[in-house]
């Protein structure tokens, strides 16, 4: 019974590399993603680690998957889109709203010097602690509390990313971003909400461009 558990596994990280290498194919060969740091933080953090048990064998199919508290891990596709919108570099310090399970938070652990994720789950964002643990990420600060608050007390933040659907952009985020840096975020209603890129040119003024519809869960 060991043998063929080991051997059912064997054969389950091998798929899931496969489609990982396929995935990582399809956005290089395409096109899709030019920025060769985000390919590479992807194919260094293990994404089923931060999936369900029940699900790691989609671990790597392009489509969300659920998680605890009503809550979904965003495609790959998306999440990868919004890093390279988000054009981190090595050193910055960068706020993410909406933790989840915590794959984003990893990638960007790969990208960034300094990573701050809140999340208002307490469950999944004990779950995102321990998940990064495991991949070994000791540059991430998980906090559970209101994302559409932040976090002042660590900023400014060079990067902003919002991984949740609102309205509007939430002032509060918007006074934490450092003069010259961007923030990512879906803006509008939770299926075909607007990807939108701001860039602060200064205390009070932000240039904004569009990258695109999207589905999210609601940033509450």
């Amino acid at each position: 019974m060991a043998v063929l558990l080991e051997k059912t596994e064997q054969k389950l990280n091998t798929d899931l590399e496969q489609e990982k290498q396929r995935l990582y194919g399809y956005w290089k060969n395409s096109r899709m993603i030019s920025n060769d740091s985000v390919l590479d933080a992807f194919l260094e953090v293990p994404r089923e680690l931060f999936v369900e048990r029940s699900f790691r064998d989609e671990s790597y199919a392009d489509h969300p998957l659920p998680i605890f508290c009503g809550q979904t891990i965003s495609q790959p596709t998306t999440v990868i889109l919004m890093l390279q919108l988000l054009d981190v570099l090595p050193g910055q310090r960068v706020l993410e709203i909406g933790t989840g399970s915590g794959y984003n938070a990893a990638l960007l652990a790969k990208l960034a010097g300094t990573v701050v994720t809140v999340e208002r789950h307490e469950k999944l964002a004990e779950m995102a602690r321990e998940n990064l643990k495991l991949a070994g990420l000791e540059n991430v600060v998980v906090i559970a509390g209101d994302g559409k608050k932040g976090c002042a007390r660590l900023a400014p933040y060079d990067r902003i990313i919002v991984t949740a659907a609102a309205y509007q952009v939430p002032p509060q985020l918007k006074d934490q971003l450092a003069v010259g840096g961007f923030l990512v975020a879906p803006v509008g209603a939770t299926h075909g909400c607007e990807m939108l890129k701001l860039c602060k040119t200064s205390p009070e003024h932000f240039q904004t461009s569009s990258h695109g519809l999207f589905s999210f869960v609601p940033l509450v």
